[in-house]
């Protein structure tokens, strides 16, 4: 009896074990970047000549881009009573573009808000997007808040939460955030935009559903569906899954908290062979817009040959439509991880290789605004 008792202790013990390291497997999965992000382990050159060839391959992730001429100015915003958590303090960066269209002297810049990923800052995220070299060619603002390392050790936002996930925790904070920008600078009300990739792009969404009469679209890079996940581990199932039938559910919730929904013109990129956040969540992504902005027509579908050299991934667009005004555009990538599409490879979660995403998120916008 006693051995039997010992040999069942021993079991459990071992299960236990066991479950300790699966959870901490998938809470490692969720936030730590992937391994492709990884720099690899160099290995040390035996002669000269081969530490010189070390030095060439290396030379290209040491190189930067040149920072646009327009203003990089760094501030903050603290939570007032009211706002989120009072005292809460949120760094943010600004780029204004140094010689914008005559037509915003009369109107304003449009304001695009992107959202950085899980292990990037704001200005890391703002290099490796380029979006500061297109915002000078095209004339926008663009604001980058920056996630706080005491609200999550890897600088992810929360979009799993489910109080986020219905306008609490950090949609608060990155609302007054553009507000205070609103007010110190001349920004066109009717063209402010939101963006981000992966757990950015969560959290854009999210604050964009929530306040749909702030922002006249939204740009979703690798992102997982809204509406689901409720904890770490079940954000994980949400990355690598989806969410069933919950992605419907979720969508007909935002209608009924808000009857009078505007719609939210939406582009969703996503990478085939993503594998942090696969790709059934830019399907549900794609299902959950179609019911917020009413869309019952058949796409149409554009595909787009790999570029020579490389230079450009074969990709697909669907393009829906209503009369005549493109809603929502979904991008499909073929060879494309979890990376910003076209962004700076010295960069991680960036591939080189495009469409740009950047530039494509822009022109999206540039079609619509706010009445």
């Amino acid at each position: 009896m006693k051995r039997a008792a010992s040999s069942l202790l021993r079991t459990l013990v071992r299960s236990g074990k066991r479950q300790s390291r699966a959870v901490s497997k998938i809470v490692t999965a969720l936030f730590a970047a992937p391994a492709a992000a990884k720099p690899k382990r160099k290995r040390k050159p035996a002669t000269k000549v081969a530490k010189a060839a070390t030095r060439v391959r290396a030379a290209p992730a040491a190189i930067h881009v040149p920072p646009s001429p327009g203003k990089w100015l760094a501030s903050h915003f603290s939570a007032p009573p009211g706002i989120g958590t009072p005292g809460r303090r949120m760094s943010y960066w600004l780029y204004l573009p140094n010689n914008p269209p005559e037509d915003t002297q009369r109107k304003g810049l449009p304001l695009l808000v992107m959202l950085h990923g899980c292990h990037q800052t704001a200005t890391q995220f703002a290099q490796g997007t380029r979006m500061n070299q297109w915002a000078e060619q095209m004339g926008y603002a663009v604001l980058y808040p920056q996630q706080l390392v005491s609200t999550h050790a890897q600088r992810c936002w929360k979009w799993y939460d489910r109080a986020t996930q219905e306008g609490g925790g950090d949609v608060p904070i990155i609302v007054g955030m553009i507000d205070k920008v609103m007010t110190q600078y001349a920004i066109d009300r009717s063209r402010i935009y939101i963006a981000g990739i992966s757990a950015g792009a969560g959290m854009a969404n999210i604050v964009a559903l929530n306040h749909p009469h702030l922002f006249a679209a939204v740009g979703l890079h690798s992102g997982p569906v809204f509406g689901a996940g409720h904890n770490t581990i079940g954000a994980l199932g949400v990355m690598q899954h989806g969410a069933a039938l919950r992605a419907d559910a979720a969508a007909h919730e935002v209608l009924t908290r808000h009857p009078q929904f505007p719609g939210m013109p939406a582009i969703l990129i996503q990478g085939a062979g993503d594998n942090v956040v696969r790709p059934i969540n830019q399907i549900q992504l794609a299902r959950q817009s179609q019911l917020l902005n009413r869309l019952s027509a058949v796409p149409k579908i554009t595909h787009k040959p790999q570029g020579r050299s490389g230079r450009h991934n074969a990709h697909q667009l669907h393009d829906f439509y209503e009369g005549r005004k493109l809603l929502l555009r979904v991008a499909h990538i073929a060879d494309l991880e979890h990376a910003w599409s076209g962004g700076d490879p010295a960069l991680a979660f960036n591939a080189k290789a495009g469409p740009d995403a950047s530039k494509m998120m822009l022109e999206f916008f540039s079609r619509h605004q706010r009445g």
